[in-house]
C-alpha cells in the first residue's frame, strides 16, 4: 500500500523525502525483513501471554522422549504470528498488482485457515476430554481429519496451477533464436551492458533441471503428442502433489523446538535468491536461467516470511516459549512448495527440501514396514526406534538442542548445493 500510495503522488507531483526510495525493490525488500523481525519480535511476547491467559497451549503424547514434561502447557498456535509477519509488511510494501504476490498471499491465508481450523478442533478436543475425565490419550486430538486437510490442499494447488498456467501476465523469457527479429514483432528488445539482445515470450510450461546442460524441461513432453492440449491438467496435477507433499513434509518436520523454523528459514533464503536472479534480466542473463518478468517483486513476500520465521525462532528456539502449530508448519510447507514452483525451481526441492523429504520418508517407511510385517510375521517391526526421523535420534539419546543444529546444518549444505546448480550443468 506504501508502494502504491508513494508511486501515486510522485505521477502527481507530490514528492516526501525519502518516498522514491519505494521504488527501489532492494530497499523495499530490507525493509519487509526489519517490519517482519518488529512484528514477531514485539509482538510475538503478547501473543504468548494471550496463549496463556486462554489456555491454548500444546498438549505432548507421553512417548517417553526426553523434555516431553518440560514441554506440557506451551502455548500453540503461534504460526498466526508468523502469518501477521508475512501479510502486513507485503501488504504495505510490494506491488499488489503483481500476479505472483497475489498468488503467495492466497495461498498464505489458505493454508492458514485450515491449519488454524486444525489446531483449534485439537484444542476443543482437549478441553472436552478434560471436562469429561477422559484419558486425552484416548480422545480425538487429530483436528481436522485428514481428508480434508488433502482436499484444501488440492484446491491450494488447482488455484496455483491454474493461475501460472492460464494467467496472462505470467510469462517467461527465452533468447530469440531467429535471423531477422525485426521483422517479427513478438521479439523484445533489451540492451544492457554494452550490448542488444532479442527475446521472445512464452507461456510454456517450463521447469529447470539440475545438473544438465540443456536444463529446461517442458511438462508437455510427458504427454503423447495427440494429448498435448491437455498439458494443462497434467500440469495442475504435478502442482497438487508439489504442495501436498511439501506442506505435510514440513508438518511432520515441526516436532522439536527450532527445527522447521529455522530450516524454512533457510530455503526461504535460497528461494529468494532464486527468485530475485530469475527476475533480474541482466543477473538472469549471466547465469543462463530463465528470465521471468515482474518475479523480483516476489522478493519482498520472501523477505517478509525469512524475517517472521527468524524473529519467531527467539521464541521458538529450545526451550520453546511458543509452537506454531499445524498454523504454522502447513503454511510454511505450502509457501515454500508454491515458491518453488512459481521460480519453476520444483525439481530441486528434494534436494533443498531434503529435509522435509527424509522426514516424509521415514513416516512412510516405518508406516508401511509395520504394515508388511504384521501382516506377514504377525507382529509389526520397525526400521527406525521412532518416526518421524528426528524422534529417531532422540530415543538414541541426542540432545534436542544437537539434533535440531545438525538438520539445520544439513539444510545449509543442500541450499549451498542448489545454488551451485545454477552454474553447475
Amino acid at each position: 500500500m506504501l508502494h502504491h500510495l508513494f508511486e501515486w503522488l510522485n505521477n502527481q507531483g507530490i514528492e516526501i523525502p525519502g518516498s522514491r526510495l519505494f521504488g527501489f525493490i532492494t530497499f523495499r525488500v530490507l525493509a519487509a525483513v526489519l517490519l517482519s523481525l518488529f512484528i514477531t519480535l514485539v509482538y510475538g511476547k503478547k501473543l504468548i501471554r494471550f496463549l496463556q491467559k486462554k489456555q491454548i497451549s500444546e498438549s505432548i503424547r507421553e512417548e517417553g522422549l526426553a523434555g516431553e514434561e518440560s514441554k506440557k502447557g506451551t502455548p500453540t498456535m503461534g504460526g498466526i504470528i508468523i502469518i501477521m509477519a508475512i501479510i502486513i509488511p507485503t501488504l504495505l510494501l510490494a506491488d499488489l498488482t503483481n500476479v505472483y504476490v497475489q498468488v503467495m498471499l492466497i495461498s498464505t491465508v489458505w493454508l492458514g485457515i485450515i491449519g488454524f481450523i486444525d489446531d483449534y478442533l485439537k484444542l476443543k478436543s482437549k478441553r472436552m476430554a478434560q471436562q469429561k475425565g477422559a484419558d486425552y490419550k484416548k480422545s480425538n486430538k487429530d483436528g481436522l481429519a485428514g481428508w480434508f486437510k488433502i482436499l484444501g490442499q488440492v484446491g491450494l494447488g488447482i488455484l496455483v496451477g491454474a493461475t501460472l498456467y492460464f494467467n496472462s501476465d505470467v510469462k517467461i523469457w527465452r533468447e530469440y533464436v531467429g535471423k531477422n527479429p525485426s521483422a517479427d514483432s513478438t521479439v523484445k528488445e533489451k540492451t544492457y551492458n554494452g550490448k542488444t539482445r532479442y527475446f521472445v515470450e512464452t507461456k510454456e510450461p517450463i521447469t529447470t533441471i539440475p545438473f544438465v546442460k540443456n536444463h529446461e524441461f517442458n511438462y508437455s513432453k510427458l504427454l503423447p503428442a495427440s494429448m498435448r492440449d491437455y498439458t494443462w491438467a497434467l500440469y495442475i496435477l504435478i502442482v497438487i502433489f508439489i504442495i501436498t507433499a511439501v506442506s505435510n513434509g514440513a508438518n511432520l518436520t515441526d516436532g522439536l523446538d527450532g527445527l522447521a523454523t529455522g530450516t524454512s528459514a533457510l530455503i526461504g533464503t535460497l528461494l529468494g535468491i532464486f527468485a530475485y536472479a530469475s527476475g533480474n534480466l541482466v543477473f538472469a542473463d549471466y547465469l543462463n536461467i530463465m528470465y521471468i518478468p515482474n518475479l523480483g517483486e516476489l522478493s519482498i513476500f520472501i523477505a517478509a516470511m525469512i524475517g517472521g520465521c527468524v524473529g519467531f525462532l527467539w521464541y521458538n528456539s529450545y526451550p520453546a516459549q511458543m509452537f506454531m502449530g499445524d498454523t504454522g508448519s502447513l503454511t510454511l510447507g505450502g509457501i515454500i512448495a508454491s515458491l518453488a514452483i512459481i521460480v519453476h525451481k520444483e525439481l530441486l526441492i528434494p534436494i533443498f527440501c531434503g529435509v522435509f523429504l527424509v522426514e516424509a520418508l521415514s513416516v512412510m517407511i516405518q508406516v508401511g514396514y509395520f504394515k508388511y510385517t504384521k501382516k506377514k510375521y504377525g507382529e509389526g517391526r520397525r526400521i527406525f526406534l521412532k518416526a518421524p526421523l528426528h524422534h529417531h535420534y532422540q530415543v538414541k539419546k541426542y540432545h534436542e538442542v544437537k539434533i535440531v543444529t545438525r538438520f539445520w546444518i544439513v539444510t545449509v549444505l543442500l541450499v549451498v548445493l542448489s545454488i551451485v546448480t545454477l552454474k553447475l550443468r
